[in-house]
């Protein structure tokens, strides 16, 4: 064969995956457009719902307010659509996993479709977790030590940047068993050195904590306490994974 041939043949291949993938990612986003279009009669009652925590912890009859002037259309359609991604999550980690498929070997497989799945499931728990105990901490706290002369009326658009904040801290902060078990199965950290550096991951956590939740003391431990007992999970979970996902030459050798 040829050089020219070759270099013809690897652009064929380079091509088809760029194909594929282009279909994938129209399949994943039809997927939430569709979920996104059958949920917009109700994004009014789905935003409802987002600020329901908020308004539970302010004086009863009190609302939020919207200070732009499409505001009121544009924050509903926003979480809307993130509700939509998050419904048509498992169709989309599906056309991720058909894509990256046929390139793994046996023993990759076994590695990959636990960590997407479990993935998903902690980060949606994550933010599960924010959502019904963390806010309903966070903003009673706001509203017991605000002074009688203030009235507290939330603008939407800064409520849901506060929100989408909170969700993604508290969404990667329950991930952090699966960086645990990436870093050991991959090589780059021995498990003796994770355990090592315990100390400094916990002062970590309450740097972050206190960086991205409000400066009450509450709210930081609902943060840093969950990353440190993940962070042992993951410490005690990443040998059993590790040798669970071994290659045959891997397992071989070990034994």
């Amino acid at each position: 064969m040829t050089e020219e041939q070759k270099s013809s043949g690897v652009e064929e291949t380079f091509i088809s995956h760029l194909v594929e993938l282009r279909n994938r990612i129209m399949k994943a986003s039809i997927a939430i457009i569709v979920i996104f279009l059958c949920l917009m009669p109700w994004s009014a009652n789905i935003y409802d719902f987002l600020a329901a925590p908020m308004l539970n912890a302010l004086p009863h009859g009190s609302k939020m307010i919207a200070t732009g002037v499409i505001t009121p259309f544009l924050i509903p359609v926003k979480v809307t659509l993130l509700v939509a991604f998050v419904i048509a999550l498992p169709w989309v980690l599906y056309q991720l996993w058909a894509f990256i498929a046929p390139g793994l070997y046996a023993h990759e497989k076994k590695l990959i479709a636990p960590l997407v799945v479990s993935s998903s499931v902690l980060f949606i728990t994550g933010v599960a977790f924010c959502y019904y105990l963390v806010f309903g901490v966070i903003f009673h706290f706001i509203n017991k030590v605000a002074p009688t002369s203030i009235s507290v009326t939330p603008d939407i658009d800064n409520y849901f940047d506060f929100v989408m904040t909170m969700f993604i801290a508290f969404g990667m902060t329950f991930e952090v068993p699966i960086v645990v078990i990436v870093l050991v199965r991959m090589g780059l950290v021995s498990l003796e050195k994770l355990k090592s550096i315990r100390p400094y991951v916990i002062v970590g956590a309450f740097v972050v904590a206190a960086i991205v939740t409000p400066p009450d003391i509450m709210s930081q431990m609902l943060l840093a306490v969950p990353l440190c007992l993940l962070y042992e999970i993951g410490l005690l979970v990443a040998p059993l994974f590790v040798k669970a996902t071994q290659a045959p030459v891997d397992a071989e050798e070990t034994i």
